[in-house]
């Protein structure tokens, strides 16, 4: 298996996102998607009522792939129930990753030319997914306590180290 292509590859957003998967063959343009790695969005106590929600922006539209949300997840969750404890923050990744990337491989070196098509056949294989980001959304929140309020802006930046793209953080207030 070749190795992982870097994120700049992928970066720019197209025109529309390549989404197409359905039960049905017919109506299935993309054939053998492979699995996003993040399967948790929610973490921490998702019921509970906080009154701060310190929140994490894109400054610019950016493809994020699955594989960067799911290590931002784990530094924030990880994080956050180290320094405020399970029960005193609730933290929600709200980026989803549906579109999905295809790499058109060229093979190099001897014989290629008998199992490399060139541009005949440039659609690519599915490779993996990412989220497509726009420029001002919303990329994770953290809610916590009024005490917690440095601890969640620490946890954002963390997440926001792992982002293709630059970031912002605003806090603000919620009405219970």
């Amino acid at each position: 298996m070749a190795k992982l292509r870097p994120a700049k590859c992928h970066r720019s957003i197209s025109k529309r996102p390549l989404t197409r998967k359905s039960k049905y063959k017919k109506k299935s343009f993309v054939r053998g998607i492979p699995g996003s790695k993040i399967q948790i969005y929610d973490m921490g106590a998702k019921n509970k009522k906080f009154p701060i929600r310190v929140s994490l922006y894109a400054k610019e539209g950016v493809i994020v792939r699955h594989n960067a949300l799911e290590a931002s997840r784990i530094t924030a969750n990880k994080f956050l129930s180290a320094k405020v404890g399970k029960e005193n923050y609730h933290l929600k990744i709200k980026a989803y990753p549906h579109h999905i990337m295809r790499e058109h491989a060229i093979a190099a070196g001897a014989g290629a030319d008998r199992y490399s098509s060139g541009m005949q056949k440039a659609y690519g294989k599915p490779v993996g997914v990412a989220a497509r980001v726009k420029k001002g959304a919303e990329i994770a929140y953290v809610e916590v306590s009024e005490n917690n309020i440095s601890f969640a802006k620490e946890c954002l930046r963390k997440i926001g180290h792992k982002m293709p793209c630059k970031t912002i953080i605003e806090v603000q207030k919620l009405e219970n």
